[in-house]
């Protein structure tokens, strides 16, 4: 094991009653994760990423995107790209790489086994965040249903091709990406929500429900019997929650480390790091090898069903 800890730490819109820090050793590297949640404060947010710029190893960007990316075409995200600019030395990454290769690989494992295949019901809540994600599902031959415009406009209609997903990207997200997130994505204080169940009706009528857990987490219904969920960011008490309402299985696109699954931003932050990347951060193959090495990748758990 060489030298010391590199450090990372994300900086979260999200709550902070989910902030988390391990010490963990992976290859011959050892590192120190910590999340850290602003409660939605952008302003706090702009704030500490400066504070550590030049102090830190990798910064990751939570609850946020820099980009959405949709058939190849990149939309920047205004607030997400303001907040990358506010560190000038330390690289600044929000996940996209990880889910752009360790997601897919998550759905290649379970083609696989078999858990997914041609005519799998398949509900991603959003699937412009993870475009990759999506294609993987398709290429399985999987029956897919997208729920952003469910999400983000309350329509009640489900997106079921990449051909329509590339062409509502092409339509709304030019506009969606101006907007404040807070209007697009669930931060602070709303990520402690009780679910709605809103979207009950999608969730039953699919085997695996995939994507962003507090989307999830946000509308899932009271019962997911038997279901597989594909997903990440779970504390131990998601995963207590997910095994009381029937969910059979837990795919978590990174695994648990003390408890909990960090998000893509701090696993791409830890590939930055043990790159020695440079502001701009690294492809995402690069960071898909080095994680490899790490052995850090996708884990699938049984969960044990609770009445």
């Amino acid at each position: 094991m060489s030298g010391a800890a590199l450090e990372v730490v994300s900086v979260s819109l999200g709550s902070s009653t989910r902030d988390h820090t391990v010490e963990i050793v992976a290859g011959a590297r050892r590192f120190r994760l910590s999340r850290v949640g602003t409660d939605g404060d952008l302003d706090e947010a702009a704030r500490r990423i400066a504070d550590l710029d030049g102090h830190v190893a990798a910064i990751g960007l939570g609850g946020i995107d820099i980009y959405l990316e949709a058939a190849g075409t990149r939309y920047p995200v205004r607030d997400g790209v303001r907040l990358q600019a506010c560190a000038h030395v330390t690289p600044v990454v929000d996940g996209a790489g990880v889910k752009d290769t360790l997601e897919r690989q998550a759905v290649e494992a379970l083609a696989a086994e078999g858990v997914v295949g041609p005519g799998t019901p398949v509900f991603l809540v959003s699937a412009l965040d993870r475009f990759g994600m999506a294609e993987a599902f398709d290429a399985a031959g999987c029956r897919l249903a997208c729920g952003d415009l469910m999400v983000t406009a309350g329509i009640p209609y489900p997106i079921e091709s990449l051909a329509e997903l590339a062409d509502v990207a092409r339509r709304v997200l030019p506009q969606f990406a101006r907007l404040p997130f807070t209007m697009l994505y669930p931060t602070g204080k709303a990520q402690e929500r009780e679910p709605d169940g809103k979207l009950a009706d999608a969730f039953a009528a699919a085997a695996v429900v995939a994507g962003d857990f507090h989307l999830i987490r946000q509308h899932m219904p009271a019962r997911l019997d038997g279901k597989t969920v594909v997903t990440n960011t779970t504390t131990a008490e998601d995963v207590a929650d997910l095994a009381r309402r029937g969910v059979a299985r837990l795919v978590t696109t990174t695994p648990p480390m003390e408890g909990r699954t960090f998000g893509t931003n701090v696993i791409e932050a830890m590939g930055v790091a043990a790159l020695g990347s440079p502001p701009g951060g690294a492809a995402p193959a690069e960071v898909a090898r080095v994680l490899a090495e790490l052995g850090i990748g996708p884990q699938a758990r049984r969960l044990e069903t609770v009445s």
